[in-house]
């Protein structure tokens, strides 16, 4: 089977200028460059301004429509900087999908910083997520938002699949896990958490957060899996991206959550780094295999 984020489509740098000088006249001449893949999109920057993302996989052109319809909702009330959708393309012949422009979001991913340049942004990322999460439910139901079709934290049918990629990535010699860290994924129960529903990012990890020159979170991107669903899901970057002195801090001022969900959303932090150590091996990419693996090291 093939992995799940290889493409169906490819979009180059020379089919990205046709499309965007077609349907965007404005842009013209039009100066494409790839400066990214991930499961989802090519990212290119576009005439050294904008951003635009072209859907690799049939489900990303549903997940992009979503972004366009929650972003601008949001851009006035978070303290990050967001992607605000600009230029919104359309299928046509040569390609099967609508795509995305929006101006720069300045920085770049955080890659492997240390503690210290991590803790300048814990006050931030909390203050963030306690403005998405006080979004009012109904305004995002109002724009078509959906609740987690996914079951992202159907822990039954999760914890099989962590497991079997934990010994993938031991079997390829990239990671073995320690004793605390099978025992913590054995033991975190299916109980229902206390937390009610919220409007989340729904991907909240280091591949969707910029850092500026000193390491300071400087944007949020990719939201195209932005649903309604269990705050635990966001709150995984507390245990991939904060360093553990900084947690406190971050809950301090975000608002206390209890135990369950803060053991859902190691779980969750435990199950995407695994999935983007396997995706980094498969894709050569080295630094992001040691930044994985440093965060399990470090998680629990």
């Amino acid at each position: 089977m093939s992995p799940i984020w290889d493409p169906q489509v490819v979009v180059t740098e020379t089919l990205a200028t046709s499309l965007i000088e077609e349907q965007f006249p404005q842009l013209n001449p039009t100066k494409a460059e790839v400066i990214g893949e991930g499961f989802d999109n090519t990212v290119f920057k576009v005439n050294d301004e904008f951003i635009f993302r072209f859907p690799r996989r049939n489900v990303a052109a549903h997940l992009l429509e979503t972004e366009n319809r929650i972003l601008p909702k949001l851009a006035d009330k978070l303290p990050i900087p967001i992607p605000i959708p600009t230029f919104i393309g359309v299928p046509g012949e040569s390609y099967p999908w609508s795509f995305t422009g929006y101006p720069i979001v300045h920085g770049t991913t955080p890659g492997i910083l240390s503690n210290e340049k991590r803790m300048q942004s814990v006050e931030k990322l909390a203050l963030f997520l306690k403005e998405l999460h006080r979004f009012p439910v109904k305004d995002a139901l109002h724009v078509k938002i959906p609740y987690d079709e996914l079951n992202r934290l159907d822990i039954e049918s999760r914890r099989p699949k962590l497991k079997e990629n934990l010994q993938k990535a031991s079997e390829l010699g990239l990671f073995i896990a320690q004793k605390e860290l099978e025992q913590f994924i054995e033991s975190v129960s299916t109980d229902e958490t206390n937390t009610e529903c919220a409007l989340v990012h729904g991907d909240l990890h280091t591949r969707n957060m910029l850092v500026d020159g000193e390491g300071k979170v400087s944007g949020i991107i990719d939201w195209g899996d932005t649903h309604i669903g269990n705050p635990a899901i966001d709150l995984s970057i507390v245990y991939t991206f904060i360093p553990p002195e900084g947690r406190y801090l971050f809950y301090s001022i975000y608002g206390t959550v209890d135990e369950q969900t803060e053991n859902l959303a190691k779980f969750k932090a435990i199950y995407t780094t695994t999935l983007l150590l396997l995706y980094a091996y498969d894709n050569s990419n080295q630094l992001l295999i040691e930044e994985c693996k440093e965060i399990l090291r470090h998680l629990l």
